[in-house]
């Protein structure tokens, strides 16, 4: 009989523990998967079954399998039927083991909703059909029975059944081998097989399908096969949009080809942008999954654009770092996400029209990892203690993402081009196709370079926090007597020193003037002692001293108050844009750290950002003045006139002569996120009656204003209805949910509420959707009730998964209540025992936040 498992019931299940992987890859070699899967079951579930080959170094020992079946229907080991009853949560015991084994395991499997396992999704648009496998760290036994640990690489060959009229991409190549045809429930059921070429050695997180009547756009590069994919409702999307992704693909493979000896190793590259995908992208070989908005349902800024191009490269690059070869364990996930990033922002900036990348890394991503690397969570770089794969997955954070890469930058800036991509080449040759530790990283770089790599690695991988530098400048009149670099931290850093002086500000004025770079000059800072800056003394007086100028290395910086004074003056006006952005970040950080008060900082919004040429910065100032600062560092009676300024701002940006498309599209996205006055709020009718400043409103530009008129109270659920009738589309669904939860009324609180915290009520991208606009409206006894609420019920929220942890944790956390009060019952919450591991780390970073804006209120 089958053994069934019960909706809900894997939640709760055990994580590999580290000792576990370690003593099974000791006794488990892999050599291959068998995978057949059914896609015509309809409904609920698909057919999964799987046949493993592998071997033991001990016959007679006994191991466990990882599976998570809706039901397991048979068992066969080396020709002996096992009992599916011995299934245990998500393991199977294997006992009695040969020397060489086959493992044959027959199960139905549950499609996902939340872009775990095979997720599942019906087009509102046209009602089509389309499923995806997200295999991520503990999804894969969602889909196929597996040794699932990165470090039991093995051979994968894939056979689907599916629907004939659709198409099925996987990691290998593969063709379509047969129609069938009958009757199913009354209707033609015709059925196509498909059958794909074996993989080289791969981790198991690494498997996907994609399925569905998709649309696609071919090409080829350099003897390497392309394909682009999407829902073939967004077929126009995509042939808009595939030649400028094929150009940044083909730059990017060949760029990659001139920094590794090691070639493109996975045969064809398929590119598959499919819906409600948790992560931006995901690497799987030969066949990489993308989340759809990438081909941007309505017009992107230059900066998404550039985005884009970074995530494809990012992509490619894990085909050699973490799919040729493979972390050993979930704590040198930087051995992944660190490279693939430093890679993706190098290779557009050095290979695609977007040449700007590192101003939109210094200006956006940066702040993502600086803001995780002062909580009380950080880790270092390359983790340590990370005994189950529950904790390795809360490390996929800005640390490993975006202070991994500018740990990168500094060993490149330390060892130099050519040593660096020697001792990784020499890593790659070394662990081809296997895994590898950083230790033996380490020891390819240092037999390359001769240098004391594992030196720095302590002081830059093992190390966690943000060290500061901070300037230090005495003069004598007008001349410079005394300068230096004061370090806080624990790291050495080689960072640049940009020198600039006021020209153009009429009548010898200091005010207004162009801040113009007079000199650039580098330095070796050493922790613990000041660094003098001798080619400072005897000069005259500088507008603007800039430490970390070229934003090289991971550090705050403080300025001195002449350099401070300019930038109120005159920062828009600075030529360099990667100037600007860390200089943006710096006014973001000290706000963070209550050094700046939010109204000065809105100062300086009001008079630098209308002049600034750049979209990647227009875009992360107004989305840290709204959704921070005006959000939680103001108080609540403060910020619908603070909202209001920056709608102002907003309007200034957009009646620029000189802006273009994207500067536009930024600012109107600004005005329309912030309208807060009676004035402004009827612009938005206005807008969505008769079109924009530049025609009508995108689908995604309605919305946000729909959005906004609901938590004023401006529209009811019969306008809602309505708008989503004459777009049914995906995007339009999204909006309408958030729209809905942005009602301030208590009956369309209470239906939002029961609909986030209803297992299986909302797919991923709704659930998000609904949590982002809970909080926008409500009384204020109204909130407080949902407040103690929200604390009761969350713990329990976190057994529906990590997926579902991180939106209920995290999009729908009160950040907006920054009082004292909440942070009582917030900590209450956080002290508990029954939350998951997943759900305490994103509740412990929002509560940290929340404790950080409180601060920021009192100041």
């Amino acid at each position: 009989m089958p053994t069934a498992a019960r909706e809900g019931e894997h939640a709760g299940m055990p994580a590999l523990q580290r000792t576990e992987a370690r003593i099974r890859a000791r006794l488990v070699q892999v050599r291959g998967y068998r995978i057949d899967l059914d896609l015509t079951r309809g409904g609920e579930v698909f057919g999964s079954s799987t046949v493993i080959r592998f071997g033991c170094t001990e016959p007679g020992a006994a191991t466990f399998l990882d599976l998570r079946p809706a039901a397991l229907h048979r068992v066969v080991l080396n020709g002996r039927e096992l009992d599916p009853a011995e299934l245990d949560g998500n393991r199977l015991a294997l006992t009695g083991l040969a020397a060489e084994n086959e493992l044959l395991i027959e199960a139905e499997m549950r499609y996902s909703r939340t872009g775990e396992g095979l997720h599942r999704f019906t087009d509102p648009a046209d009602g089509a059909v389309y499923v995806y496998a997200a295999c991520g760290p503990d999804s894969a036994p969602r889909v196929f029975a597996c040794f699932d640990q990165p470090d039991l690489k093995a051979t994968f060959e894939l056979t689907v059944t599916a629907p004939a009229d659709w198409t099925v991409l996987g990691n290998g190549s593969g063709e379509r081998t047969g129609e069938l045809t009958g009757e199913r429930a009354g209707e033609p059921a015709g059925e196509s097989r498909w059958e794909f070429a074996p993989t080289p050695p791969v981790s198991t997180y690494l498997f996907t399908v994609v399925a569905g009547p998709l649309h696609s756009r071919y090409a080829e590069h350099d003897g390497i096969p392309l394909g682009l994919h999407s829902r073939r409702s967004l077929a126009a999307d995509l042939d808009r949009e595939a030649e400028e992704i094929f150009e940044v693909t083909r730059a990017s493979f060949d760029r990659l080809h001139q920094l590794f000896d090691e070639r493109y190793p996975f045969g064809g590259y398929d590119q598959a942008f499919v819906p409600e995908f948790n992560w931006g992208a995901m690497e799987n070989p030969g066949c990489v999954t993308f989340r759809e908005e990438l081909l941007f349902h309505s017009a992107p800024t230059e900066a998404e654009r550039g985005f884009r191009a970074v995530v494809i490269a990012h992509e490619m690059a894990h085909m050699w770092f973490g799919d040729l070869v493979t972390m050993r364990w979930w704590d040198d996930l930087w051995l992944n996400e660190s490279f693939a990033e430093y890679l993706g922002y190098r290779i557009a900036a050095e290979s695609t029209p977007f040449t700007g990348s590192w101003t939109s890394f210094g200006v956006k991503r940066k702040g993502w990892g600086y803001d995780a690397d002062q909580r009380a969570t950080t880790h270092p770089i390359a983790a340590t203690g990370v005994e189950s794969l529950a904790e390795a997955m809360v490390n996929f954070d800005g640390i490993a993402y975006a202070k991994g890469a500018s740990a990168l930058r500094q060993l490149v800036a330390w060892l130099g081009d050519e040593s660096f991509f020697a001792g990784i080449n020499e890593h790659f040759a070394r662990h081809r196709f296997g895994n590898a530790e950083l230790a033996e990283f380490l020891d390819a770089l240092a037999e390359v370079s001769g240098r004391d790599v594992h030196g720095w690695a302590e002081r830059w991988l093992r190390t966690s926090g943000v060290d500061t530098l901070r300037l230090s400048v005495g003069y004598q009149g007008e001349q410079v007597v005394s300068a230096e670099l004061v370090p806080d931290g624990t790291r050495p850093h080689r960072v640049g020193i940009g020198v600039y002086e006021l020209r153009d500000g009429g009548e010898g004025s200091r005010e207004g003037g162009v801040p113009v770079l007079r000199e650039r000059f580098e330095v070796e800072v050493e922790p613990g002692r000041p660094t003098p800056l001798p080619k400072l003394v005897g000069a005259p007086r500088a507008a603007l001293l800039l430490p970390n100028h070229g934003d090289l290395t991971w550090a705050r910086i403080r300025l001195d108050e002449d350099s401070w004074r300019t930038v109120g003056q005159s920062l828009s006006r600075l030529e360099d844009p990667l100037a600007r952005a860390v200089l943006w970040e710096n006014a973001r950080d000290l706000v963070r750290d209550a050094e700046l008060p939010p109204a000065r900082y809105l100062d300086l919004v009001e008079a630098q950002l209308p002049g600034e040429p750049v979209d990647a910065v227009v875009e992360a100032v107004l989305t840290f003045a709204r959704t921070k600062l005006i959000a939680a560092y103001l108080a609540p009676e403060e910020r619908p006139a603070a909202g209001a300024r920056l709608g102002e701002v907003c309007r200034r940006l957009s009646a620029r002569p000189d802006a273009g498309d994207g500067l536009r599209l930024a600012a109107l996205r600004g005005a329309i996120d912030n309208a807060a006055t009676p004035e402004q709020l009827a612009e938005l009718e206005a807008w969505l009656a008769d079109g924009g400043p530049s025609g009508p409103l995108s689908t995604e530009l309605r919305w946000s204003a729909l959005v906004r008129l609901a938590a004023e109270g401006l529209l009811d659920e019969r306008r809602i209805a309505a708008e989503l009738a004459a777009d049914p589309s995906s995007s339009a669904h999204e909006g309408a949910a958030q729209a809905r939860s942005a009602l301030p009324s208590p009956e369309a609180k209470a239906a939002a509420w029961q609909q986030l915290f209803t297992e299986g009520a909302l797919s991923n991208y709704l659930l998000v959707a609904t949590a982002q606009g809970f909080w926008q409206s409500g009384s204020e006894r109204l909130q407080q009730e949902y407040i103690q609420r929200y604390f009761a019920e969350l713990p329990a929220a976190g057994r529906r998964g990590d997926m579902v942890a991180r939106v209920l944790g995290g999009a729908l956390f009160p950040a907006g209540r920054s009082e004292p009060q909440t942070v009582q019952v917030a900590e209450r919450c956080l002290a508990g025992e029954e939350l998951t591991p997943g759900l305490r780390r994103v509740l412990a970073d929002q509560v940290d936040d929340l404790r950080r804006a409180v601060r920021v209120r009192v100041r």
